[in-house]
């Protein structure tokens, strides 16, 4: 068995004690299946933690500081680096599957990928800056506005983000559909109040009933299921924006009705990858961070299962075997 020394933080980095890190659907298969780029890897992307030791070159302040993390590893050099799109560097590494990430007690960051955490957010709401960054980073490529109709697909921890960032960018309704009762329960008891069980029903009958026969003006497929993708395309008013995010396990297929959907109604469909990270006021893990700190964004009712370091192993095999019903676990150490 090998064993781990804690690490070192290098030049421009600091040293983190990881104090919250998030389980994400996509550990999953990578533990148990598909695996990381090389092993051994610590996955492990979804953190925070307290800086205990900084490198050459960065201010010793900082220790004691609790931060957030952005696990993506730019190269700086590619044309999409040039202009700060970091997430669609030619040649990035990424913390928890390209290298080491924080299912582990410490981990060394570079200085660039902190984001210190403002006053009155937890370490376990900032370990979810990266999917709440995810999140409002696919509302915002629809451009969703006052007033707007926006229907999800999927009902995890994005999905609900979605619904939250959708009425805080001012949509005037939020509908969410998924096939889990329970997971659709939860969303109730978070106040979202029209969600629709595609699996007991027919969710474009649903769609156009709940909006005059209109459909919707932004659409997000959340749940990376060929049957929400279809389904997409038939709940969606004309001219109106499908933003695809979901994550699929296989092939996605679209049928020739839903094909003629996309050019007879004008719809736009929008792909979107990851968030913008970069040192401008776009920056939409700032943006998270600073919704938490104002309430405006509430993530630790997401939180379900937490766990210790040891724990860690069990809670990958009760997501993997659904034998809990889970919205977030998450590694949690003092």
């Amino acid at each position: 068995m090998e064993t781990r020394v804690r690490p070192l933080a290098g030049p421009g980095e600091v040293l983190l004690k990881v104090r919250a890190c998030g389980i994400c659907g996509s550990d999953i298969p990578r533990v148990f299946t598909k695996g990381t780029y090389t092993f051994p890897t610590v996955p492990g992307h979804e953190f925070s933690g307290e800086i205990t030791a900084v490198g050459q070159g960065v201010d010793e302040s900082l220790i004691g500081r609790g931060a957030a993390v952005f696990p993506l590893l730019p190269c700086r050099n590619c044309t999409a680096c040039e202009v700060g799109q970091y997430a669609q560097c030619q040649h990035y590494s990424y913390m928890g599957s390209r290298c080491d990430g924080a299912f582990a007690e410490y981990i060394a960051v570079p200085l660039w990928n902190v984001l210190l955490m403002p006053e009155g957010v937890t370490y376990e709401e900032a370990a979810m800056t990266e999917p709440a960054a995810v999140a409002v980073h696919a509302l915002r490529q629809a451009g969703v506005g006052i007033g707007d109709t926006v229907l999800i697909y999927g009902a995890g921890p994005i999905g609900l983000m979605l619904a939250q960032w959708a009425g805080i960018w001012g949509a005037g309704r939020v509908m969410l559909v998924d096939l889990d009762e329970q997971k659709l329960n939860f969303a109730r008891g978070l106040g979202i109040a029209e969600v629709f069980n595609a699996a007991a029903g027919d969710v474009t009958a649903w769609v156009r009933e709940r909006t005059e026969g209109r459909g919707a003006d932004v659409t997000v497929e959340g749940a990376g299921s060929p049957a929400s993708f279809e389904n997409a395309m038939h709940t969606t008013r004309t001219f109106g924006k499908i933003v695809l995010m979901g994550n699929p396990a296989g092939d996605m297929t679209l049928s020739q009705k839903g094909y003629w959907e996309i050019l007879r109604k004008s719809l736009t469909i929008i792909g979107t990858w990851n968030s913008y990270y970069a040192n401008t006021p776009l920056n939409e893990w700032r943006l998270v961070l600073d919704c938490i700190s104002s309430g405006k964004l509430r993530l630790m009712p997401l939180i379900t299962h937490r766990v210790s370091i040891e724990g860690i192993g069990d809670a990958l095999r009760m997501l993997r075997d659904r034998s809990e019903h889970v919205i977030k676990a998450m590694y949690v150490s003092n």
